[in-house]
């Protein structure tokens, strides 16, 4: 993408770098991890940067390290000890509780002895199904310190898709609590496990330890397979907590990604390519350093929450701040209260919570200083212009940059982004910004694999494998040579992203939705998001989910679920004026069937808009597990305004 990048929007730095990248990716790879050695330690230098065996490949191989030594050890070897690794609130309860980098060494050293003495070996899988908190990510360190593969599941899928995740990953040893809270209300994780272990067969799990957070009441335990937390630790008396060196290749952990239908596709990370590419990341995108207080949103369920509330931040030795709850329980302004009160220097977010920031309204930002903010990142779904306004102009009141990036559970990281850390290039509002240093990416039409000129949608590829990007899938390399590498005929040899995009003439990627989220109205392809930006413009909207339906006449047309901001009422002035909205922004090409105001849309717990949901109701398909949804009620509330839609 090197070439079609317009001279004045990058700094020459930063175009010197990109290049370098292109024209010898091993030599600025390996020079990437050799300057990382401030944070990243080697046991043994790699042998050789990169091997590719097609579709396979490996990342510095040869080379012994161990991402939990340097996280923590490393980081308490050169002093900082005393520096809060990570501030665990909890909104549910008021819980607040630092753990500064020793603490967290002699939590994980304690923990890590008791999964020795609980049985667990290197390259054993270990399942954790816990909400995002101290207990959990001390688990997730202390798997990576023994060499065993940890699982983590996020804490609100059904028991089904639990045990679909155990029995693909084959776990051997499960770590859960009895129960979390959700808006106040207790959510039973047990209960779900000892369901999901009744779908699995008997003799997959061997041990299942359970941390108690209800004082008054046990939950059921099996006999001979559930321990409570207390024997759990007591098991690590005797055993040893050191680190196990790891070989460059070796698994850290599986992450299943999520869909709404078929069964997920367990990635795999590694030791070595994982960890140099997201401190890359962490140093060239978000500029992160030793001083920051960052806060990013997700949960430990998502790649988000490995990456960046985890292992980025300690690999740079920053302090984190982990949140368990919604940014609007108990009270409206949770997340600008914890921003004040730990004087956070960095927030990352998805654009489905800045939209529902901006729904809930800007008085509860502007009751609390933020001034310690230096930067903000969203991620997810795409920042359309009309959320990035109201972050940027009124909340941030254009004091700091408010950046859109994108990247995949595959790719483990970023892959385009502004480079805010290497040198900021101009903001473009709805635009992602251009592929990272490292990432050589090309855009090319869905007949021929021809790559796309400035402003034609295509399909989103990249031409080479690099550090962060998943090697395989887990016991599938079949599937993951079909999935990723040979997806249609001429994506053969480069990694297919699903995603339908275009650049502009400065090199800037532009997202319109995933590949088959694109709707063709009368020969035309227009992305849904393209559709709902266009809504979200409008000074009523807040939100807005677009899916194209069939029609006898133009193919394809798109029916829009809106939700309004508070102050204004639906109705069929308001559905006229925003079709007309539509009309004048998209032009008369995009014809929608019609408009239904609900008040919410359905949506995973990581903020993306489920909108093969929306079109599986439309057509009446069956709609597969849904226990990544946020609300199941917006579900049904979709179902009855399509019987409108229907009936009109």
């Amino acid at each position: 993408m090197t070439e079609k990048m317009g001279t004045g929007m990058v700094p020459p730095q930063v175009k010197a770098f990109i290049d370098w990248a292109a024209e010898d990716p091993e030599g600025f790879w390996a020079e990437a991890a050799n300057k990382a050695a401030h944070d990243i330690h080697w046991f043994k230098k790699w042998d050789k940067v990169f091997t590719w065996n097609y579709p396979t490949f490996q990342w510095f191989s040869g080379g012994l390290t161990n991402i939990c030594y340097n996280c923590i050890d490393y980081k308490v070897k050169r002093g900082k000890a005393g520096r809060a690794a990570f501030v665990a609130e909890s909104g549910e309860t008021g819980e607040v509780r630092v753990v500064t980098y020793g603490q967290l060494l002699s939590l994980v050293k304690q923990y890590a002895a008791a999964l020795r003495g609980l049985g667990v070996k290197k390259g054993d899988r270990v399942a954790i199904y816990m909400p995002t908190g101290i207990e959990s990510v001390t688990a997730m360190l202390a798997c990576a310190r023994i060499g065993a593969i940890h699982v983590v599941i996020f804490a609100g899928f059904s028991a089904g898709a639990v045990a679909d995740r155990l029995q693909i990953t084959g776990a051997r040893y499960l770590l859960t609590q009895d129960e979390g809270l959700r808006r106040g209300k207790p959510v039973p994780l047990k209960k779900m496990i000892d369901d999901a272990l009744a779908l699995c067969p008997e003799d997959l799990i061997a041990k299942v330890v359970v941390l108690q957070k209800n004082k008054e009441q046990a939950p059921p335990m099996k006999a001979g397979r559930d321990i409570f937390w207390d024997e759990f630790l007591a098991l690590g008396e005797g055993q040893s907590s050191e680190v196990e060196l790891m070989e460059a290749n070796e698994p850290l952990f599986l992450l299943p990604t999520s869909g709404t239908t078929a069964k997920p596709k367990v990635t795999v990370q590694k030791h070595g390519g994982y960890q140099i590419y997201i401190y890359s990341m962490a140093k060239w995108i978000y500029a992160l350093q030793e001083d920051d207080v960052w806060f990013c949103t997700s949960d430990i369920g998502w790649i988000v929450g490995h990456s960046y509330n985890v292992y980025g931040p300690l690999l740079v030795g920053a302090t984190s701040v982990l949140y368990e709850g919604t940014p609007d329980y108990p009270r409206p302004d949770m997340w600008w209260d914890i921003v004040e009160r730990n004087k956070v220097t960095a927030i990352w977010t998805s654009p489905t919570g800045v939209r529902g920031l901006m729904r809930l309204g800007i008085e509860h930002a502007k009751k609390h200083d933020l001034t310690t903010v230096k930067r903000a990142f969203c991620a997810g779904e795409v920042l359309n212009p009309a959320a990035w306004s109201w972050l940027q102009e009124q909340v941030f009141e254009n004091k700091i940059p408010v950046m859109d990036h994108m990247w995949q559970t595959e790719t483990s990281g970023p892959i385009f982004a502004n480079p805010y850390g290497l040198g900021m290039i101009p903001i473009k509002p709805g635009s992602a910004g251009i592929p990272v240093p490292g990432i050589i990416a090309e855009i090319v039409d869905d007949r021929e694999g021809k790559p796309t000129a400035p402003g034609e949608k295509g399909i989103v590829t990249i031409l080479r494998p690099f550090p962060g990007l998943t090697s395989t899938l887990w016991n599938n390399e079949e599937g993951y040579q079909k999935e990723y590498w040979e997806r249609l005929p001429f994506t053969q040899g480069r990694y297919y992203c699903g995603d339908a995009a275009s650049f502009d003439e400065d090199g800037y990627i532009w997202f319109a939705g995933r590949s088959d989220e694109v709707i063709k109205i009368a020969a035309h392809r227009i992305g849904t998001i393209e559709i709902e930006n266009a809504l979200i413009s409008h000074p009523a909207v807040v939100e807005a989910g677009v899916s194209g339906v069939p029609d006898e006449l133009k193919g394809e047309v798109a029916c829009a679920f809106v939700v309004l901001k508070q102050g204004y009422q639906p109705g069929e002035e308001m559905k006229k004026d925003l079709i007309a909205h539509v009309r004048n922004t998209m032009g008369p090409i995009v014809i929608i069937r019609d408009i239904q105001f609900v008040s919410s849309l359905p949506k995973t717990r990581s903020g993306k808009i489920m909108r093969r949901v929306m079109k599986s109701l439309w057509v009446g398909k069956e709609l597969g597990d849904l226990s990544t949804i946020e609300e199941e009620a917006s579900v049904d509330e979709i179902r009855e305004a399509i019987k409108k839609m229907q009936q009109s």
